[in-house]
C-alpha cells in the first residue's frame, strides 16, 4: 500500500502539518480541506469518534467508516486567552479556545457523553474572533463550523457563532 501524502501549511505564519504516518488525523483533515466534515463511525457498534484513533473507545473494534457530520453544536466550556505564547496570536487577543458540544450524538453512549471537538472561536470569514465577538460568547453558545484553509487540500475546522440559534445569554466565567 502506498502511503498517503503529508498535509502542510501556514497558518497565521506558522508551519502547520499533519505527518503522513498519523493516518486517522491525515483522513479527517483531508475531509476538512474538502470543507465536508466526517468522523469515523465504528463498524460493530455504529458509535461515532473524536478526536480520530486507531480503534472504537467503547467496544475496540479497529474498523470504521468516516460519514458526514453536520458539524453544529454549543459551547461546553471555553478558555479565553488573554496572553499569547506564540507572537503570531498577539494582535488576535483576547480569543477564545472552544470546547464544542456536537449536537450529532449528544448523550450516546450515556446521557453524560457527547462528541466534544476543540476549536478556535472565529468569525464567518474564518479569522480569529475580535475582541467584541468573544465578549459576547460564552457557554451554551450555539456555533456552526468555519473551515480555514491553510494549504492544498488542507483545512482546520473552527467555529463561529451561529446567529440564528442564540440562547437569550450564554455563561461566562466572572470577570476580574
Amino acid at each position: 500500500m502506498a502511503e498517503a501524502p503529508a498535509l502542510t501549511g501556514s497558518y497565521l505564519g506558522m508551519n502547520v502539518s499533519v505527518s503522513d504516518i498519523d493516518l486517522e488525523n491525515l483522513e479527517y483533515f483531508k475531509h476538512c480541506g474538502q470543507h465536508d466534515y466526517r468522523l469515523q463511525q465504528c463498524v460493530d457498534c455504529d458509535l461515532l469518534r473524536y478526536p480520530p484513533t486507531t480503534a472504537c473507545p467503547w467496544c475496540t473494534q479497529p474498523e470504521s467508516r468516516w460519514i458526514p457530520v453536520e458539524a453544529r453544536g454549543v459551547v461546553y466550556s471555553y478558555s479565553e486567552v488573554w496572553h499569547a505564547i506564540m507572537p503570531q496570536f498577539r494582535d488576535h487577543l483576547p480569543y477564545h479556545l472552544l470546547l464544542v458540544e456536537l449536537d450529532t450524538q449528544r448523550g450516546v453512549p450515556t446521557e453524560h457523553e457527547a462528541i466534544r471537538v476543540w476549536a478556535n472561536l472565529v468569525e464567518a470569514d474564518g479569522t480569529l474572533a475580535k475582541p467584541e465577538t468573544v465578549r459576547g460568547a460564552g457557554v451554551g453558545t450555539r456555533v456552526k463550523i468555519v473551515y480555514v484553509d491553510v494549504g492544498e487540500g488542507f483545512a482546520i475546522p473552527q467555529f463561529c457563532i451561529d446567529e440564528a440559534a442564540q440562547p437569550s445569554a450564554p455563561w461566562r466565567y466572572a470577570q476580574e
